[in-house]
């Protein structure tokens, strides 16, 4: 397969791997970059965005979750500006989500999967997830599936609009303004949480993944038990998931803030670019040390695999030794964090070795996490930066 881009030699099995997906494992069109120290060292891309038509420098896709990293970026904007405390709570900010017990519910539990609204009792309309007031309305009357703080559970759907409301009501912007303004235009990003009709045309469709031999856990649970969260999850989230729906003009249209993003590898390692450097011009240090720490660890009440995320981001996880998750997981260092997106797209930062990662890709692979393809790009990465990868998946500088 030919390669486009460029990389720097120190970097050249980076550029090996992304070959190899290509070649032989099962990847249809892609992008990779990795920023060190600020400076872009691999900047590649391949393949086709669609049929006949060749992957494109200034190709983007939809990244889904990956999208949760940006969201949770604006949040921690705001925090570090003095204007919203993460450890009060959300009434402050949205009085009316204090119904049906909520009014303990802290900010901090909006971001670290720990609200308790990780889906809806009740049918939502067809369309609701355009519908950012319809949502925002719904989740603030909506009855908590545990008392909020008690556990942490994967908001998959909901995340978006949890914090996006709160970032609305404390900037006075929705979430895809405050966003563009905020980040993706200051920093020259190729990132939208509502992505102009201009741009359509650039829009690399998503093909789904195949289905896994072994079906994992979360998925047995929504197909066998339809009073399940994955279940309800899944079958009441007003069309969206629907086969194509995610790749038309209203889906890409919408500011979704929790699987709605589009961008490309360049712009998604360019988000993570300035807290690799310390927080650059978008956070302080301090605000960026908060943004690491661990908050939820365990066991996933939702996704029933254990799961680790900081106030709004992934960290390292190792799930694969479970059942249909062969690959699986997010092997990091301890010190990174970031997001995966559904099928395998991940950007991420790792500020004690100046790195910012970003990956896309239109061919999803199966699982909750990054599967094989991204993996080899991130385990290369680490490998060409002097790490060495220890027993349970973590990566850690070598002593030698």
């Amino acid at each position: 397969m030919t390669l486009q881009g460029t990389c720097d030699p120190r970097f050249a099995q980076v550029a090996e791997e992304f070959e190899a997906n290509l070649a032989t494992r099962g990847e249809v069109g892609a992008s990779v970059c990795v920023i060190v120290g600020g400076e872009v060292v691999v900047d590649l891309w391949g393949g086709q965005a669609a049929p006949g038509v060749p992957w494109q420098r200034d190709t983007i896709g939809h990244v889904w979750s990956c999208t949760k990293g940006a969201t949770a970026l604006c949040a921690h904007i705001l925090a570090g500006r003095g204007e919203l405390d993460l450890d009060a709570p959300v009434v402050r900010y949205w009085p009316e989500y204090g119904a049906k017990g909520k009014e303990p519910t802290l900010v901090r539990h909006l971001l670290a999967h720990r609200a308790g609204l990780p889906a809806f009792h009740e049918p939502l309309p067809p369309g609701a997830f355009y519908d950012w007031k319809l949502m925002a309305d719904r989740l603030a009357d909506e009855d908590p599936f545990w008392a909020p703080g008690a556990v942490h559970g994967y908001h998959a759907l909901t995340f978006g609009y949890l914090v996006g409301e709160v970032v609305r009501r404390v900037s006075g912007r929705s979430l895809g303004t405050f966003f563009r303004e905020e980040v993706a235009e200051p920093l020259g990003l190729e990132f939208w949480l509502g992505l102009p009709e201009e741009h359509e045309g650039r829009v690399a469709p998503t093909i789904p993944a195949d289905p896994p031999e072994v079906p994992p856990t979360f998925s047995i649970r929504a197909f066998t038990d339809p009073t399940s969260i994955p279940a309800l999850l899944l079958a009441n989230e007003g069309g969206y998931m629907a086969l194509g729906e995610s790749d038309s003009r209203a889906a890409h249209a919408a500011e979704y803030g929790a699987i709605g993003g589009i961008t490309n590898a360049r712009s998604l390692a360019g988000l993570y670019r300035p807290l690799s450097l310390g927080g650059g011009e978008l956070v302080s240090r301090e605000q960026l040390q908060i943004m690491a720490l661990t908050e939820s660890a365990g066991t996933d009440t939702v996704l029933a695999v254990p799961t680790r995320f900081s106030l709004g981001f992934m960290k390292a996880a190792d799930n694969r030794y479970l059942p249909g998750l062969d690959g699986e997981g997010a092997l990091l260092s301890a010190t990174a964090f970031g997001h995966a997106g559904m099928g395998g797209s991940v950007g991420f930062c790792d500020p004690p070795a100046g790195l910012a990662f970003g990956y896309t890709m239109n061919k999803q692979g199966a699982g909750l996490g990054i599967n094989p393809r991204g993996q080899a790009l991130v385990d290369a990465t680490y490998r060409a930066l002097g790490h060495r990868q220890a027993g349970g998946g973590i990566w850690y500088l070598s002593a030698d």
